[in-house]
């Protein structure tokens, strides 16, 4: 363990000290180092370290440093199996901390054992898994979780099991969603959906449900087709959530409108607006009518986006800040000029497009590099002989 040393004294002496430090705040431990070693004394300083934590006129400065003299100590248990239950306990007591204040101090030190731990250690997931919950409960889960790519890397040496990394997805979730990050709470909903299988994905149905809420009622949300790959969504078809999702994700507004006219208390029930719905499926009806056009007129949107005379151009300037699509308004010519629009669903033809475009453009640098060449080679040839004209001259 690669552990910072906060009291520079001897292993002996800072047992003694911590002993007797609980002792005077009253907890019912000996002054004197116990004759068993250091597991020993770890684990009875653990067992009462929370007197400290309690204490009613607690100084947090006070509390982070006897707390991180007992952090300094774990590297001195070699026993991967004693010290692994006396970071574990130490963790529970940690979380339990008593306000917020004494939270944001305990949650420093966790946040210290967790970087003290060799990156092949599988404690590293048990405390991280506290951590979450502390920082959930501190508004600091800024400090434990960037993104997804960087949360994903932290277990890369020592993964998980799949259960012990659901349980932590749905925590995460949970706290992410509850410091109002939609888009990251997103992100792990979709991750943890991800880690099903075809045999198991009945477990994941009220998750699987939640996401694509989530999802639908997102305003910034509008890329959805990748939802229906995941297995526990798969799991869905044939109900009325997962016929839902597929009107968001191939159909214009009146497929989404017949839905509703003959479910309206079924999307009122998944805590859905139906203004809301009606905005964002404008939205993608319009990216449906631009994917293979480069021109669409006013008339055509006013008839396929039911747009009263004169929303058509307020409609036109609220796409375009989504920046959905990039395209200029032809207001004279009541036409809409498309220069590009994301796509609503992307197929397997539009990867072989894509596909054939890089393969294109990689031909194309080839040949322009070996033009560059040829043009390199002959301009050295040109400057060889006029180099011997001139010697000739002389």
């Amino acid at each position: 363990m690669n552990v910072p040393v906060f009291i520079n004294i001897d292993l002996e002496s800072q047992a003694e000290e911590l002993r007797g430090y609980f002792k005077e705040l009253g907890a019912e431990i000996s002054a004197e180092r116990s004759p068993k070693g250091i597991e020993d004394d770890l684990h009875k300083i653990i067992g009462v370290c929370d007197v400290a934590i309690h204490k009613p006129d607690a100084v947090p400065a006070e509390v982070e440093e006897v707390l991180n003299g007992i952090v300094s100590m774990f590297s001195w248990v070699t026993k991967e199996d004693k010290s692994g239950n006396l970071i574990l306990a130490l963790c529970e007591k940690l979380f339990k901390a008593p306000n917020h204040e004494i939270g944001l101090t305990c949650l420093k030190v966790m946040w210290s054992l967790y970087q003290s731990l060799p990156e092949v250690s599988p404690m590293r997931f048990q405390v991280y898994f506290y951590l979450v919950q502390l920082a959930g409960r501190t508004n600091q889960v800024d400090l434990v979780f960037k993104d997804v790519d960087s949360f994903k890397s932290q277990f890369l040496t020592s993964p998980p099991s799949n259960e012990q990394m659901q349980k932590l997805l749905r925590t995460l979730h949970s706290v992410l969603l509850n410091a109002k990050k939609s888009e990251p709470a997103s992100e792990v909903m979709i991750m943890l959906l991800g880690t099903y299988t075809t045999e198991n994905a009945s477990q994941a149905r009220e998750e699987a449900q939640r996401c694509i809420i989530a999802s639908l009622a997102d305003p910034d949300t509008f890329l959805l087709d990748h939802l229906l790959q995941l297995k526990p969504v798969k799991f869905l078809e044939g109900e009325l959530i997962h016929d839902l999702l597929k009107i968001f994700v191939f159909e214009k507004l009146e497929g989404y409108q017949k839905f509703y006219d003959n479910h309206k208390e079924f999307v009122t029930g998944l805590g859905l607006k139906h203004e809301d719905n009606m905005t964002k499926m404008k939205l993608l009806t319009f990216m449906q009518l631009a994917e293979t056009r480069s021109q669409v007129s006013f008339g055509e949107i006013q008839k396929h986006l039911q747009l009263a005379d004169g929303e058509v151009e307020d409609f036109l300037v609220d796409l375009l800040k989504t920046k959905l699509v990039r395209a200029k308004l032809d207001q004279a010519n009541k036409v809409v000029h498309v220069s590009s629009t994301m796509h609503r669903t992307f197929t397997k033809q539009h990867w072989n497009h894509l596909h054939q475009l890089l393969t294109n453009w990689k031909t194309q640098l080839t040949v322009s590099r070996e033009h560059i060449g040829q043009l390199a080679v002959a301009q050295v040839e040109l400057m060889r002989q006029n180099q011997r004209a001139t010697k000739a001259q002389i």
